[in-house]
């Protein structure tokens, strides 16, 4: 068996075009570095797992017969992996020339450093705020609300996305993008796998969380680059998604949060964050279905 320096896993769920275009990103990548891939399929009817077997037959396939979501199917992977060290990357991801031997070399001279994330850029080349501070309430009612549309500069918003810095050199940061995640084999020795817990979103806030608690260092390394088609694998049932995000959200707060405050205060603390987030989540399916329903109206 080859002396892997990474595994590279992926979890898709009918993303077959996205896929493809990311394993291509992969192949050509090979030359760089000696790395894996594993596949964990979630149970996909778009033809996924037969396209990777077909025109990837060098990557390691795994059929599960339902939906592990983002968590269940990276904790398969990574439980499956040959190399220490891992790099989660998203279906809709692409690594550019250059990212494997980044990370791969950042990762081995910081020992310190437990999660490194790359630079994220959509299609178009333009960033995405992949590393971020920690969650907060204020960042949450002004983050995709009306409220954050009536004061599109805030400060809460820009603090919460790290948006006031060029993104061009390291920094430590809270946390990065789950989305293409690079993690020590010392950090999952100390802190495990994913809890399993958050079927999707918030998975990669927590680990990251559980990361510092443990001692080591969340780094931003924008000398290597992932492109990131961001939406495509998570929008194909909207309102879910976003039940499922607040839902994580509020396990996040609850379980690292919540108990760092005076124990008189946390049952108050309690109420008011499971109740907001619940509101944010029906204001965000309320508008979704009234866009839907004026959709609906003008082809009518």
């Amino acid at each position: 068996m080859p002396d892997f320096e990474l595994s590279v896993t992926i979890c898709s769920w009918n993303t077959l075009a996205e896929l493809e275009e990311c394993l291509c990103s992969l192949e050509a990548a090979l030359q760089e570095t000696c790395f894996e891939v594993i596949v964990v399929d979630n149970n996909s009817e778009d033809g996924s797992p037969e396209m990777v077997e077909r025109r990837f037959p060098w990557v390691r396939l795994y059929r599960m017969g339902q939906n592990l979501g983002f968590t269940g199917g990276h904790n398969f992977a990574l439980a499956q992996r040959h190399a220490a060290s891992a790099l989660l990357l998203n279906s809709d991801a692409a690594v550019r020339p250059g990212a494997l031997r980044a990370l791969a070399d950042f990762s081995r001279s910081r020992p310190d450093v437990g999660i490194v994330g790359p630079k994220l850029v959509n299609p178009d080349g333009s960033l995405q705020f992949s590393c971020r501070r920690f969650p907060n309430p204020t960042a949450a009612l002004f983050r995709n609300t009306p409220l954050g549309r009536m004061f599109p500069n805030n400060h809460f918003t820009r603090d919460y996305l790290m948006s006031d810095w060029p993104h061009d050199q390291p920094r430590d940061v809270d946390w990065v993008s789950g989305a293409a995640m690079f993690v020590s084999g010392e950090m999952m020795a100390r802190v495990g796998l994913m809890d399993p817990e958050y079927f999707m979103f918030c998975e990669d806030v927590d680990w990251c969380y559980r990361c510092h608690e443990a001692g080591l260092k969340v780094v931003y390394l924008p000398g290597a680059v992932v492109t990131h088609a961001i939406g495509r694998s998570t929008d194909k049932a909207p309102n879910r998604m976003i039940d499922r995000f607040h839902r994580s959200m509020f396990r996040f707060y609850r379980r690292n949060m919540l108990p760092k405050l005076p124990w008189p205060v946390r049952p108050f603390a309690y109420v008011g964050a499971a109740s907001a987030l619940t509101a944010r989540a029906a204001l965000f399916i309320a508008k979704n279905r009234l866009d839907d329903w004026r959709r609906r109206h003008e082809r009518s």
